[in-house]
């Protein structure tokens, strides 16, 4: 095997990290798909992780990458290993959990998300756009576009017969044209905040999506192509694989955005910024709000296909999403039957946070009202965005619901729960307390169908 081959000579040579041979090891897990590589292959990758630990530190590339390559072999295959996201730059205060607290007979992670973001300096063409300085709502928004952009360039490249990947239940050409379609979309809000969404609008989806994918890799740096590399891992060798993993990371993107957003609103109302925090909290609402276009390129998955590759991703759920589980007790501190439930069970890294006291929105407006930092025109408008966010996350949990249903029906979910029975009970659940919501569906949803 050549990957076995290549690996043996790296590893008795210099076994230098930089030198490490990342495309054959990827090639074999594409070729085969994650759940079915050769243990010899895995095996290798097994001891190669034990000598570097030694020698490498734990925040580089490569000691992320054999821990999401080996997910399934070390029996802790998840959610973010199968979605890669200790290898994509994304930030989170969830700590992951430090080695010496990892069950025995498991591997830990190597390190936060947030120590493995690529380096790049923005450039005068490109996603860099103008205005560079804007710092992480920008990069989320480059990250944004690489994700949608790089499945698109895959629809693309899969339509003209240019690549083997994933060669299983390709979809036809209409098909293909309307991905084109609903990519350029779901990332337009993205590039307009870029300020670069001009570049994307010819009416031929095909050509607009080309478009955006020569927009996405103009000014990617080595470090980043090497994350977009490294983070497609599929379980099989299904073609619309592809597109839900990065469909899925996009969605992780925008959660920790929003995230951040919440956590400034909490800040701006503890500090008497009421404008401020508005303003934050109508920023998060346009991304959830936003958001609704990848359920639409995500419904485009052929459900074939999706039961097909479905069958190997067992252990990994939604469920287990970080990312939203902090959205959501940013927010709100979840009663103590939500805290002891399987969803953040799932979380611990968040569900200790929320046991330690981090604070939510709902306990900062309420002591800014009690303070007296919040009256009139202001604590109109702060309880205006708050109730006009909070409808975009009950229209998001609908629309996620409608879509599991289209796909999965009665099926249970996989990470070991119940499926859409689940996605039923929470969607109405109210995302602030301390503002009301009317949670009556939308005339339309983002899918661009009916409600129930």
């Amino acid at each position: 095997m050549r990957s076995v081959r290549e690996l043996t000579s790296w590893s008795s040579g210099t076994a230098d990290p930089e030198q490490f041979p990342y495309h054959v090891v990827v090639a074999e897990f594409n070729r085969v798909g994650k759940h079915f590589v050769d243990k010899e292959l895995l095996a290798r990758l097994a001891r190669i992780r034990v000598q570097v630990t030694t020698r490498t530190p734990a925040a580089h590339p490569l000691s992320a990458f054999l821990d999401v390559a080996l997910d399934k072999w070390d029996a802790r295959y998840d959610y973010r290993s199968y979605l890669a996201l200790p290898l994509l730059p994304l930030s989170t205060t969830a700590p992951a959990r430090p080695r010496d607290q990892v069950p025995a007979g498991q591997h830990a992670p190597a390190t936060p998300d947030s120590q493995h973001a690529p380096a790049g300096a923005d450039r005068q063409h490109g996603l860099a756009g103008p205005g560079a300085g804007d710092g992480g709502r920008r990069e989320r928004d480059r990250l944004l576009v690489d994700l949608v952009a790089d499945a698109v360039a895959f629809e693309l490249a899969a339509s003209a017969g240019v690549t083997d990947l994933l060669p299983e239940q390709r979809p036809g050409p209409t098909l293909v044209t309307k991905r084109c379609r609903l990519a350029v979309r779901a990332v337009f809000a993205a590039l307009t905040r870029l300020g670069l969404a001009a570049t994307v609008t010819d009416p031929d989806p095909v050509t607009a999506a080309v478009a955006l994918h020569r927009l996405a890799v103009a000014d990617r740096d080595p470090a980043r192509e090497l994350a977009l590399r490294l983070s497609m891992l599929p379980v099989y060798v299904s073609h619309d694989e592809y597109l839900f993993i990065r469909v899925l990371q996009a969605y992780e993107c925008l959660f920790v955005g929003v995230a951040e957003e919440l956590r400034a609103t909490i800040t701006e109302l503890a500090t008497g910024r009421s404008r401020a925090a508005a303003a934050r909290l109508a920023y998060a609402r346009d991304l959830i709000g936003g958001a609704g276009a990848l359920f639409s390129l995500l419904a485009t998955m052929q459900p074939a296909a999706f039961r097909t590759f479905r069958e190997y991703t067992e252990g990994a759920s939604a469920i287990q999403s970080r990312s939203y589980k902090l959205m959501e007790s940013l927010c709100r501190t979840p009663e103590p039957a939500r805290l002891d439930s399987t969803a953040y069970r799932s979380v611990p890294e968040v569900r200790d946070l929320v046991r330690a006291g981090h604070p939510s929105i709902d306990q900062a407006y309420r002591a800014a009202v009690r303070d007296g930092r919040l009256r009139d025109a202001d604590h109109a408008l702060v309880r205006q965005q708050m109730a006009a966010f909070a409808e975009a996350v009950l229209t998001w949990r609908r629309t996620h619901h409608r879509l599991a249903v289209r796909m999965l029906g009665s099926r249970s979910g996989t990470g070991y729960t119940e499926g859409t029975p689940y996605l039923a009970a929470v969607r109405s659940v109210p995302v602030f307390t301390a503002v009301s919501t009317d949670p009556r569906p939308t005339p339309t949803d983002p899918m661009g169908g009916h409600p129930e």
